[in-house]
């Protein structure tokens, strides 16, 4: 990963030390990439010249050493940037901005956005549109170059942006955002953290830890760029049954409103017409998703509607407050 210093005082910014010194206790290799104005020696760890020979070899002895590196620019910082990332293969380069990331034609903050959504943010009139249209130039040459994640976020939001899950900048992707697809293995520390928080705030039902691996067995994400899990789901069809409950389907905060849970429904509901199900039902005490789903074609039944195996050992408290929905297939 590479993260940018542009000055002085965003090296000092505590929260973005903080993050720092989280990302060296989880041994993630991190490219601070400095303005030729920030002063050396600002950072405990190595420091090379952004266009020194056989750089990718110096680089890679450096990380033997220490998790963190600082590559100082000798021009221009965008041009650094670009060189670094290209030169070394980044998969993800963090532009720290005076913009909080962009924002639309009404003002409001994008979460997130791929390099096919960029043209129409280059027209909007806002009182930082000037910033906002450097950011998006350097973005947009970036993407294009091949990197295929960006994040653009201010110093003091730089631990919210990498380690919340509401964000606080704006993530960019090359290709589309949300790809849909099983969970593998390694997938399931984050989508059990992701099913913990769902249950925190009472989106989701509580589970046992065999309910939850069941269900991480069962289930499928939302990745956007291909990485960072942005939604959960599963289709729970039960032994000798024709109906398919989708399950758990939960978003992060950061990419509501971006059309995450209508790809993790389709795709439940294409996996229920290839196991040949009747139909399939969903179960929710939130009218706000409740309406979600009807938006997605399902009608609201009673309880009595869905297979009465969903009901067996379920807490009688939450099933006189929970709607059901039904998709026939």
């Amino acid at each position: 990963m590479g993260i940018t210093v542009p000055d002085a005082s965003c090296a000092a910014e505590p929260r973005y030390r903080k993050a720092l010194r989280e990302l060296a206790d989880n041994d993630t290799k991190v490219i601070l990439i400095a303005a030729n104005t920030v002063p050396k020696g600002l950072f405990d760890c190595p420091e090379l010249s952004v266009d020194m020979d056989r750089l990718e070899g110096a680089v890679w002895r450096s990380f033997q050493s220490s998790p963190l590196l600082v590559l100082r620019a000798t021009g221009k910082l965008s041009d650094a940037v670009l060189h670094t990332t290209t030169r070394l293969g980044l998969f993800k380069v963090v532009r720290i901005s005076p913009i909080a990331g962009v924002t639309n034609d009404k003002g409001k903050r994008k979460s997130f956005a791929d390099l096919s959504a960029l043209e129409p943010l280059f027209k909007v009139d806002t009182p930082h549109a000037k910033e906002q249209r450097s950011v998006l130039r350097e973005v947009q040459r970036l993407l294009r170059a091949g990197v295929p994640c960006v994040n653009v976020c201010r110093p003091d939001a730089l631990y919210d942006e990498l380690f919340s899950y509401s964000g606080s900048g704006t993530l960019f992707t090359r290709e589309r955002y949300v790809t849909v697809r099983r969970f593998g293995i390694e997938d399931y520390d984050a989508a059990a953290d992701l099913i913990a928080r769902g249950t925190a705030d009472g989106f989701l039902a509580p589970r046992s830890d065999a309910q939850i691996d069941a269900l991480l067995a069962d289930g499928f994400g939302a990745f956007a760029g291909g990485q960072h899990l942005a939604g959960i789901g599963a289709l729970r069809v039960a032994p000798g049954s024709t109906a398919g409950e989708v399950a758990s389907l939960y978003t992060v905060t950061r990419f509501a409103g971006g059309g995450v849970g209508y790809h993790l429904v389709v795709f439940a509901l294409d996996e229920a017409h290839q196991r040949g199900l009747d139909f399939a039902y969903a179960c929710t005490t939130s009218e706000r998703v409740g309406r979600f789903f009807e938006g997605q074609g399902f009608d609201p039944v009673g309880s009595d509607a869905v297979p009465p195996e969903k009901w067996e050992g379920y807490d009688e408290e939450r099933r006189e407050r929970v709607l059901c929905y039904r998709y026939d297939l």
